[in-house]
């Protein structure tokens, strides 16, 4: 597809999330604690006023914020963020309305079970599947074996009800000691998380450690392996991690990269400005600087990929889709670009 790239705005530092709020309006979170509204008529920013305590240190601080689309919350704004917990933090999911330039009615709907003594792999990303449910998704902590605890909250994906509550039909509701919010397991740092509306399929992709980034189909109450399986290497030194790259009960990736492109969000295409990349996949790569392309056929097996904007040197953070089916991308320089026909 021919395309055009034009640089709309500067000076966002780490804009972490995007939404539209409405056709002219993006909110962009940025990981420093802040959110800004942003007109893509008029160029005007207007910061954001009501958000809570960020723990903003290291990866975290405010992460991921999206509007969500069901009537029955019309007008809500759920956002992940790093809360503060004593000397520490967890990944958080909560949402608020906004007024104007204010957040108001906050709630935090699931502060995670998560805590660890590091600042980094708090994921987290938003989606919602159009049938009253929202999934976000939490890292391992740094903490390899919270991949394979269900105990608590870290290296899974939840699913809620739109109001926090728990769904009645999650796979682990029932099982004692298990976490009953979550809805799959065993993934490393989930940095991408989108939900196909036309073939009801959530697909996420995640940091791997030494190569081994993954694009996965997510089933409920599957096990995706970290750190049992993986594609990477050790960062000390030439040894693989984990007990083998597939193993029988554990789902294998749709797509792994090595090396890594270190994935930074994830979106589905359903617009009209490019047609042939109706149902593609696209993620914002962070350390081969590039916006990743990837084409499913029918069953949802990828097929075809293209690495677009390489030329570019940037680490491109968050995406977002306009009502005109434009691209929107929000890169580590604190640029936000725009993608549209030439």
């Amino acid at each position: 597809m021919a395309f055009q790239v034009e640089k709309v705005a500067e000076g966002f530092p780490v804009p972490w999330g995007m939404t539209f709020v409405d056709d002219d309006k993006l909110l962009i979170t940025l990981r420093q604690g802040e959110a800004v509204l942003f007109n893509i008529r008029n160029g005007q920013k207007q910061k954001v006023s009501g958000l809570p305590e960020v723990y903003a240190r290291g990866q975290g601080g405010l992460l991921d914020v999206q509007l969500s689309p069901d009537p029955e919350t019309a007008g809500w704004l759920y956002f992940t963020y790093s809360k503060p917990v004593g000397d520490s933090s967890v990944t958080t999911l909560a949402r608020a309305q906004l007024s104007e330039q204010t957040l108001q009615n906050w709630q935090d709907l699931l502060v995670t079970r998560s805590q660890s003594d590091t600042s980094r792999h708090y994921g987290s990303r938003i989606a919602f599947d159009g049938q009253g449910h929202v999934f976000f998704s939490v890292g391992d902590r740094g903490h390899r074996p919270n991949g394979q605890d269900l105990s608590n909250h870290a290296a899974a994906i939840m699913r809620l009800n739109l109001d926090g509550s728990i769904p009645k039909d999650n796979p682990f509701r029932e099982r004692s000691g298990a976490s009953h919010e979550i809805w799959s397991y065993g993934h490393r740092n989930p940095q991408g998380l989108a939900f196909d509306l036309a073939t009801n399929r959530l697909w996420e992709i995640e940091h791997g450690p030494r190569g081994g980034d993954e694009i996965n189909l997510i089933q409920p109450g599957k096990n995706y392996g970290w750190p049992v399986t993986s594609h990477g290497k050790e960062y000390w030194g030439p040894l693989d991690v984990g007990e083998a790259k597939e193993k029988t009960g554990i789902e294998t990736p749709k797509k792994v990269y090595v090396p890594s492109i270190a994935p930074g969000s994830l979106l589905i295409y359903d617009g009209d400005a490019f047609p042939a990349w109706r149902g593609n996949l696209f993620s914002g790569a962070l350390v081969l600087q590039h916006l990743n392309r990837i084409v499913l056929d029918a069953q949802g097996n990828p097929v075809q990929e293209e690495r677009l904007l390489e030329s570019m040197n940037e680490r491109i953070r968050s995406l977002a889709q306009s009502r005109e089916g434009w691209l929107y991308l929000g890169t580590d320089s604190g640029m936000i670009y725009r993608i549209r026909p030439q």
